[in-house]
């Protein structure tokens, strides 16, 4: 299986009144239901608005919020699925429950961070 990160860009939702925002809240948790029910679910949430901090690489921590910045993610949803296919069928599923686009990327392999988690977990 291969992993994929489903996402929505901050302020996608904006458009969905305070009336709205239940339904979407229970359609959005309905279909992350099924993506457990599916043995598909990896993990996902949603992101404080703006609260994002930097650390570079000599430790310094800078605090957002980041007005520069154009894009940064909203909500995400890993899921752990068969193809591409699959995992852009679950993004339409989440983007007609959230009522907002969906970006997919395919999240890298890593054997080594792989053997790793399995040697910690035994």
């Amino acid at each position: 299986m291969t992993q994929y990160l489903i996402s929505f860009n901050d302020g996608a939702m904006d458009h969905i009144t305070a009336e709205e925002l239940p339904d979407v809240g229970k359609a959005a948790h309905a279909v992350c239901q099924e993506a457990m029910n599916a043995g598909v679910w990896v993990f996902g949430t949603g992101l404080q608005r703006q609260r994002a901090s930097i650390v570079a690489t000599d430790g310094v921590v800078t605090d957002g919020p980041y007005p520069e910045t154009k894009e940064v993610i909203g909500g995400f949803v890993v899921v752990d699925v068969a193809s591409r296919e699959e995992a852009l069928a679950w993004a339409a599923k989440l983007a007609a429950a959230c009522r907002c686009a969906q970006e997919v990327r395919h999240l890298m392999p890593d054997p080594e961070l792989e053997s790793m988690l399995r040697q910690a977990g035994s």
